[in-house]
């Protein structure tokens, strides 16, 4: 069997541990509220600071009238077998006090750091440890008096929040309550005992502790109390004979005022077949005792509080990321790992895996078309830009037969409309690209941790689909210009053998009516004619091979080498830079330390609750 010693030292070392985390609430149950402790409850001018006090046999809590401890104090007690005697603070690390006057005195000014020099309360507890000899291990909650009435200074709800306060630590069902009532009180109207019959209605968890046996009026006594006849607990009462306010401005020792406690109830009359569980050392005894067998009871549960925890930090350190290795090679590995991970969102947007590559199908499927039918051919080809295009091409001489100069003039001029759509067809899919890496940029969980990598991994990405674009407009703007560099003869030899329909043609005969002019007019709207039908065969063509051009040189390179160039640029970075661009968000750094830090503390918690436990 574990000593009692070890056992409750090592929940104290635990507690500590939680709380230099700040793992002592929020939801569900925390750790620190599955270890058990004992709350100090008491109502203002019970005597709780006396009962403190005499446990630890020193005086260094501090004093005054109304509200003094408007924080919780947890203090932890330490039995020490060398006879050292000192206490430190948790927000002090590495500081010994041996001057318990300078504990008082840092309870109060740390109590001021938070809540000022008011008369106002906060919930932020201070954690005070104390070796010694004299003291047995054990974990007390001095929290504030409770009171009926606010005082000058204080808010109206200063009565709820206390008790809001005090019920927060108590309702926890391995609290153990240290209920203090004074005895010259009725027990009746006892604040802790009324709020601990709320919590705590069969008294299961609940030590009663009456205060100022020796300032009871003359004639009466507490023995009805103390014995359990006017309020029945589960475990024993205790009485405490505190000190005189003589003792504490003469500054007895506390060790002299326990002596003279043992020798007020081996004396008294009242309470002498009592004496052997009455006073401070006797409560500290059997408060230990119990912790122990409370600890030992809990055990199961504690450590099974403790798995699921380790578990859930795990999943958590998984999903945010392990911490990085320092050497280059596993620098290297890593962001060569994130950008894989990036790749693969990439591509899955841009296979149908996730939403957005759909919109470059939109561009060859709406916005090309759209903008080729939008195309000015009807005012290029309209009969006096027909006449003016024919007349300049043929010069000071007229053609003979056909004007094939014009013909060509008017083609290239049409043709060269479709450099606006192609180009405008490379711009839209390059801000869909665009677009579709910020959004897998955003989508990596992986790449979360690392600002600048991402920045980096965008600003490759991104240079690499203008390289793209700029093959991609040079490629389109190609297939434009091999439009105009040869064109299909066929197409104009099967007009010229088709037979002529208009009557007024040039062999037609003259009926009467026909004019130079009108000869002149059908011919140039023959001509628009046969042009328009070749850039309609055209603009057929460049509606298919468009988009294949584009497909090849953006779509087909982002997918196969987006980040190709990034991988040789990495490759020659040294250790320094490597670790730059690893640097992480300063907060998720934060954040995974400590989920190490707790991860560490519950693995600890976990092997010392073994290896002590079943001793």
């Amino acid at each position: 069997m574990a000593t009692m010693t070890s056992l409750i030292g090592l929940i104290n070392k635990i507690q500590r541990a939680c709380t230099v985390l700040g793992d002592h609430g929020g939801e569900g149950l925390s750790l620190w509220e599955a270890l058990p402790s004992v709350a100090v409850v008491g109502g203002q001018s019970s005597g709780k600071s006396s009962v403190l006090e005499s446990v630890v046999g020193r005086d260094f809590l501090p004093r005054g009238s109304g509200i003094v401890t408007r924080r919780p104090l947890v203090l932890q007690l330490h039995k020490t077998e060398d006879g050292q005697e000192y206490a430190e603070f948790l927000h002090i690390p590495r500081k010994r006090f041996t001057d318990f006057v300078a504990v008082r005195k840092e309870i109060a000014d740390e109590t001021d750091r938070i809540t000022g020099k008011t008369k106002q309360i906060s919930n932020i507890p201070i954690q005070l440890s104390i070796y010694s000899p004299n003291v047995v291990n054990l974990t007390l909650i001095d929290l504030p008096g409770l009171t009926k009435v606010a005082v000058e200074g204080q808010h109206e709800s200063i009565v709820e929040d206390i008790e809001n306060m005090v019920r927060a630590y108590v309702e926890k069902p391995n609290c153990i309550i240290l209920a203090i009532s004074p005895a010259n009180q009725d027990i009746a109207t006892s604040d802790a005992i009324k709020l601990a019959r709320e919590v705590d209605p069969a008294g299961e968890r609940t030590f009663g502790v009456v205060t100022k046996l020796d300032l009871m009026d003359k004639g009466t006594n507490a023995v009805d109390v103390l014995e359990g006849r006017s309020y029945r607990l589960q475990h024993p009462w205790v009485g405490i004979v505190n000190r005189s306010q003589a003792d504490i401005n003469k500054n007895v020792d506390m060790i002299v005022a326990r002596k003279k406690e043992r020798e007020y109830f081996e004396t008294s009359p009242e309470y002498g077949h009592l004496a052997h569980k009455m006073g401070s050392e006797y409560l500290a005894k059997l408060l230990s005792q119990h912790l122990e067998l409370v600890i030992r009871q809990k055990i199961p549960s504690i450590i099974a509080l403790i798995n699921k925890t380790i578990d859930e930090l795990n999943a958590e350190l998984d999903r945010i990321g392990r911490p990085i290795a320092v050497d280059s090679g596993a620098q290297l590995y890593t962001i060569l790992e994130m950008c894989r991970a990036f790749d693969k969102v990439f591509k899955e947007h841009l296979d149908g895996g996730r939403p957005g590559g759909d919109k470059i199908y939109g561009v060859f499927d709406h916005q090309l078309p759209a903008a080729l039918k939008k195309l000015p051919f009807d005012r290029h080809l309209a009969l006096k830009n027909v006449q003016r295009v024919v007349t300049e091409a043929d010069g000071y001489q007229p053609h003979l037969i056909a004007p094939e100069q014009g013909y060509r003039r008017l083609i290239d001029g049409s043709i060269s409309y479709f450099k606006g759509p192609a180009e405008a067809s490379v711009d839209a899919v390059h801000f869909v690209l665009k677009e579709l890496v910020r959004k897998s940029i955003v989508a990596t969980e992986e790449l979360k941790r690392f600002p600048t990598l991402s920045n980096d991994i965008a600003t490759a990405a991104n240079e690499s689909l203008e390289r793209f674009r700029d093959e991609s407009r040079k490629t389109v703007l190609r297939l434009v210009d091999m439009e105009s560099s040869y064109l299909t003869v066929e197409f104009f030899r099967k007009i010229h053998l088709e037979p002529e329909k208009n009557p007024n043609a040039p062999n037609a005969p003259n009926r009467g009516g026909t004019t130079i002019d009108n000869y002149t007019d059908n011919h140039l709207r023959k001509i628009g004619s046969n042009v328009n039908a070749y850039i309609g065969m055209v603009c057929e063509t460049l509606k298919n091979s468009i988009p294949k051009a584009v497909v090849y040189c953006q779509v087909r390179e982002a997918k196969r080498s987006l980040l190709n160039r990034f991988y040789v640029q990495v490759g020659r970075k040294e250790k320094e830079k490597l670790g730059t661009m690893l640097d992480e968000d300063p907060a998720l750094m934060e954040k995974r330390a400590q989920l190490a830090k707790r991860l560490e503390l519950y693995k600890q918690a976990r092997d010392d609750i073994d290896s002590v436990a079943w001793k």
